[in-house]
């Protein structure tokens, strides 16, 4: 049955359609007796003329003489859906070799015919026919809607090499996304990743193993904007560098509109598009100080087989902050230690629910004339309802839910005119340790909002810090519970790190 013509048999079975309707029986005797005329001038010379009289006066309905797959026909326009109904059931009752097919047009336009077959086998053929284009259709529009998905399928077939830029989230995403929900232990993930994708290149990890590469970028972060302005200034500046490392870089042509052109020396940072381009251009430059000859056109490079290569291939930090780098061919990690880690999560404080107009920085001002200017190191947010406190101490994090705690269980003017009044406001704000974090990210269920995700995982506000027997049943409940939280907030961490020194900077 196809859609829009709900009631309507395409395939050439027909219904008994019981007639109650005075209407519907005298469209019906109309219908047979038209129907009787087109086909006897068919079948004996007749007049069979091209279009037949308009139904009724004032009617849109008419039907035409036409051809479909090579057969006579008529060409039904103006009809209802409900009328359609009637007409097919006349021709099962009184007219053997005639049928109903309805069929689309390039521009997927719907259009009804009644065509003449001459044999029962001819009838067959054309109901198949029919069938194998609704069919055609059917896949037409699946393949116009699956968009983005066309591309990932191409590139999981072929083969092809993957590269990113500290990019084990977003190959998470992509296969939550275009594969199955996320399995429950990295070493799952990585098993199924590798056969979908099985080469990945992820170019911070270029930056900091291959000697040369993070010999040139000690100075700098190797954030994908500051990569990219260190290794492809030519680029992002429009200018040429004396620096002998860029002597023999990559050349890149990109081809910019008018409007694109006025914005393109800041970049569009933190647009997919471009931190893709920044990726790609990083890539090619690593790439070319490894031994790449870009300039032989006539060999095509294989960069998934290439032994250069093979020591950075499939290797993603799970956690950049601690070093931790996962292989995705064996699911082992280790951590080389690079870097050492600037966040205890001892020192680390989850507020939720305060007002929705506090930023980041008001926060860390708020808690600062509390505590002492030196006492926040950062602020991050989760998202508009939730931030990260990274206080100096693990003593601060305990003075802070309990003076918390004392603030919202009194109503004097000291309470109201205290700095961390404006966070407390509307008696809903929600303070916890990091290990409360680590409780809600453990639950499977998954709330846009960190406040809702909370709430609905049962964490209430806690607005004191818990006794040491309360802290040891809890650390026995979540002994089960993975690394995967921390890993989480070690990527969060450092990347709003980066952005908050440059903000600041």
């Amino acid at each position: 049955m196809l859609h829009g013509e709900e009631g309507i048999d395409s395939s050439g079975e027909t219904e008994d359609l019981k007639l109650v309707r005075l209407a519907d029986t005298l469209f019906a005797v109309r219908m047979e007796k038209m129907l009787n005329e087109w086909r006897s001038g068919l079948l004996h010379g007749g007049n069979a003329s091209s279009e037949f009289p308009r139904i009724s006066n004032g009617s849109t309905q008419s039907m035409e003489t036409v051809f479909h797959h090579m057969r006579p026909a008529l060409s039904l326009k103006g009809f209802t859906s409900h009328q359609l109904r009637v007409l097919n059931s006349v021709l099962g009752k009184h007219f053997g070799d005639l049928v109903y097919i309805r069929s689309n047009d390039k521009d997927s336009c719907s259009q009804g015919f009644v065509v003449y077959t001459d044999s029962e086998s001819d009838k067959e053929n054309l109901m198949k026919e029919a069938k194998d284009e609704r069919k055609r259709l059917a896949e037409r529009k699946i393949q116009s809607a699956i968009g983005f998905r066309q591309v990932i399928d191409l590139l999981a077939s072929e083969k092809k090499l993957i590269v990113g830029h500290n990019c084990f989230l977003d190959i998470a995403h992509v296969y939550s996304k275009f594969v199955g929900p996320l399995p429950s232990t990295a070493e799952k993930f990585v098993a199924s990743i590798n056969s979908h994708f099985p080469y990945i290149v992820d170019t911070k990890i270029l930056l900091n193993v291959n000697p040369m590469l993070h010999q040139r970028m000690k100075k700098s972060s190797t954030s994908l904007s500051s990569a990219f302005s260190s290794l492809c200034p030519q680029i992002e500046f429009s200018s040429r560098s004396s620096d002998s490392f860029l002597q023999q870089r990559v050349n890149i042509d990109v081809e910019i509109d008018n409007v694109r052109c006025s914005n393109w020396n800041a970049g569009g940072k933190h647009e997919a598009g471009y931190d893709a381009f920044m990726t790609g251009c990083i890539f090619a430059q690593a790439c070319n100080h490894l031994g790449f000859d870009f300039n032989q056109h006539s060999q095509i490079v294989n960069f998934a087989q290439n032994e250069k290569l093979e020591k950075y291939i499939n290797r993603l930090y799970l956690s950049w902050t601690r070093g931790d780098i996962i292989d995705l061919r064996t699911g082992h990690s280790n951590a080389d230690n690079w870097r050492v880690s600037k966040f205890k999560y001892e020192n680390i404080v989850l507020i939720w629910n305060f007002p929705r107009k506090l930023k980041a920085r008001e926060i860390k001002e708020c808690i600062c004339k509390a505590f002492g200017s030196a006492s926040v190191t950062s602020v991050y947010h989760v998202d508009d309802s939730a931030v990260f406190v990274l206080f100096k101490n693990s003593e601060l994090v305990w003075d802070f839910l309990t003076l918390k705690r004392q603030l919202e269980s009194t109503d004097g003017p000291v309470s109201v005119l205290h700095p961390l009044s404006k966070i407390l406001e509307g008696g809903n704000t929600g303070a916890a340790d990091y290990e409360a974090y680590k409780e809600i990210c453990s639950s499977h269920i998954s709330k846009i909002l960190f406040s809702d995700q909370a709430e609905t995982v049962g964490v209430k506000s806690r607005t004191r810090p818990d006794l040491q027997g309360e802290t040891e049943r809890r650390e026995e409940n979540t002994v089960a519970v993975t690394h995967k939280a921390s890993d989480l907030i070690d990527a969060f961490l450092a990347n709003r790190e980066e952005v908050e020194t440059a903000t600041t900077n």
